[in-house]
């Protein structure tokens, strides 16, 4: 995965970026944690300036947060709830944690959206409880926005200040990378086998 990436990023510049950072919040296990460093190396070699790298990471997972808000917005919690009832196993969640949720969502929802945007999964996620509680789009957008710009700029400025010493750290990012993707995948699986509707 590494490998590829990095290939995608040389060659593509604030698109790519821009590409990557919204497929990783549609599907997951395109990490951010490896984009953005990489993005960041590439703005030290001088390939694209760091505040465009940035800026483009920011946009790219502004939008996948903004499709997965749609999402949540279209799909209604009626819709939802019904989902959940039907399908409950495979989503490892009942009706009652789905009512849980929304009201605990309810009660902070600007600070989750904000938060959330620095938890791996939940980044992806978070938008679309905001879109089922039809929380205030500008506000969705400025605490969406402001932590994805953050942790962005974090993740960049780390690849930047490495510098040379990136090929280093690349050699054990690729395992670390696919073996965080099997582990989600495993807990995945352990969910839907322990899964109980009274539980």
């Amino acid at each position: 995965m590494f490998d590829g990436i990095a290939s995608f990023l040389e060659g593509g510049g604030a698109w790519a970026i821009a590409a990557l950072m919204l497929l990783e919040n549609v599907f997951p296990p395109i990490p951010s944690e490896l984009i953005m460093p990489l993005a960041g190396f590439n703005a030290a070699r001088g390939t694209i300036p760091l505040w465009l790298a940035i800026g483009a990471g920011a946009a790219g997972s502004l939008a996948g947060a903004y499709l997965w808000y749609l999402v949540g917005l279209i799909y209604g919690p009626d819709r939802l709830r019904k989902l959940v009832r039907r399908h409950g196993r495979w989503l490892t969640m009942t009706p009652s944690e789905l009512d849980r949720a929304q009201t605990w969502f309810n009660r902070h929802g600007r600070s989750v959206v904000f938060f959330g945007r620095f938890v791996p999964t939940v980044r992806t996620l978070i938008s679309v409880p905001a879109g089922l509680a039809r929380m205030f789009l500008p506000g969705f957008i400025l605490f969406s926005g402001l932590g994805s710009l953050i942790w962005c700029a974090a993740l960049a400025l780390a690849g930047y200040w490495l510098e040379d010493r990136y090929d280093q750290v690349s050699s054990w990012l690729n395992p670390v990378s696919t073996a965080v993707i099997v582990a989600l995948l495993l807990a995945y699986l352990w969910r839907v086998i322990r899964w109980r509707p009274g539980r």
